[in-house]
């Protein structure tokens, strides 16, 4: 059909339609092999498929708390009477209209936190990776909000969801507050009471650190763990785990430190974790979150994040010495050495000494640079006084090569500031 609607038309439009069914096939004068652009997967499609994951497989698991939507003809209901209740109160559009209405910023946090508060600490959750690597193929989302705080004298460093908090500001116990009137049974569908007494809820309190471990790749390190807490009580926890600050080494980068708490079903007996007060025992305190939820999976349901990221600082190195008992760890890249080919008996454009330079130990180099600089230091009155105008100062009789290492050395330029 094509081919009887091509030879309908004239010579010369016969030859246009061949040239733009051949620019199809063509760029920039160049015949395209394999399929054309729209035709040919993309990268992206490929990649696709090779890495083509079963959804089934891939799925994440809640082990939090199931959130209940309550009905929407009771939401409705409320915010109508919001609205009525609003719309009748003279003093509010008094103040709009005057631009001196003011928003509680509590209010807002309580209402963050009863709507889509807990989802957006989950998606921050997983942005960082907390779930992907304290409990692997599982996540949760936090229900009970967790304020913590560490003091330092009035000021206090509060903890969100990923801030960065250094470790002298972290170097004592933690405050932690938080509303243990949280209606899991409503939240589980049940309605019979629990062994303990219903005035009373259990919690466990647990600070690790993923990415700390001096010597297991897949292992963490437990800050803090503190089990059994009555109600919101801290104070009164069985502290298995005293508190231990955040300790990265040099050149690591940041750190997290996650705290979970989790709701406990009753009292638990978690005795084998425990760690004595005096004793700070990196490999005692080697923990995993996986396997100590697998273990207590039954009896426990984590219920609240929150975590802050922490970097290296100068007072950890009197931390490893005094309290750690070992040597302060600094971590750097092992560059290779620069590539340097065979000397040459006649370097052509190059200056006689940083050619030379290159082929000398870099050790020597630097004692030779500060003996020079020690030369021209006074034991008591200090090192002499740079020149006021150091270009106006003529330079004969040199070669090249040490005319510009002189200029250098005038203006305070190169390798001599190093020293």
């Amino acid at each position: 059909m094509a081919a009887r609607i091509v030879q309908s038309f004239s010579g010369d439009t016969q030859f246009l339609l061949r040239t733009a069914a051949l620019q199809r096939f063509t760029r920039n004068g160049h015949r395209l092999r394999g399929k054309p652009p729209g035709v040919a997967k993309t990268l992206e499609q490929r990649l696709a498929e090779e890495r083509a994951v079963d959804p089934e497989v891939a799925r994440k698991i809640n082990i939090g708390f199931p959130h209940l939507k309550p009905a929407r003809s009771a939401l409705l209901k409320e915010r109508l009477a919001h609205l009525k209740a609003q719309r009748v109160n003279p003093e509010l559009e008094k103040a709009s209209r005057a631009h001196t209405l003011s928003i509680d910023p509590e209010l807002v946090k309580r209402t963050w936190l009863k709507t889509s508060g807990p989802f957006h600490v989950r998606r921050l959750a997983e942005h960082y990776g907390i779930f992907e690597h304290l409990f692997g193929a599982a996540y949760f989302v936090p229900r009970v909000d967790l304020q913590i705080a560490f003091r330092n004298g009035d000021a206090a460093n509060p903890v969100y969801y990923g801030n960065i908090v250094k470790p002298t500001e972290a170097s004592q116990e933690p405050e932690v507050h938080f509303d243990s009137s949280f209606n899991y049974k409503e939240a589980l569908g049940r309605t019979e009471a629990t062994s303990d007494s219903s005035s009373t809820s259990w919690w466990t309190l647990v600070l690790t650190n993923p990415d700390g471990h001096l010597s297991e790749a897949d292992k963490e390190y437990c800050h803090w763990f503190v089990a059994n807490i009555p109600s919101s009580d801290v104070s009164k926890g069985d502290r298995i785990v005293p508190y231990l600050q955040p300790f990265p080494p040099k050149g690591t980068g940041y750190h997290r430190h996650v705290f979970v708490l989790y709701k406990q079903e009753k009292k638990l007996d978690m005795g084998e974790y425990r760690i004595e007060e005096a004793e700070v025992n990196l490999t005692a305190r080697t923990f995993s979150t996986l396997d100590f939820y697998r273990k207590y999976q039954d009896d426990i349901t984590p219920a609240g994040l929150a975590f802050f990221q922490s970097d290296w600082d100068s007072s950890l190195i009197g931390f490893y010495h005094d309290v750690l008992k070992m040597k302060h760890p600094t971590f750097e890249y092992d560059f290779p050495k620069p590539y340097l080919r065979e000397q040459e008996w006649f370097p052509l454009r190059k200056p006689f000494n940083l050619y030379m330079d290159k082929y000398r130990d870099p050790k020597q180099i630097n004692k030779e640079y500060l003996e020079r600089k020690l030369a021209r230091t006074h034991p008591f009155e200090g090192p002499e006084p740079p020149l006021r105008f150091p270009n106006a100062h003529p330079i004969r009789d040199v070669p090249s090569w040490l005319r510009t290492e002189i200029k250098r050395d005038r203006r305070g330029w190169g390798r001599i500031n190093d020293i």
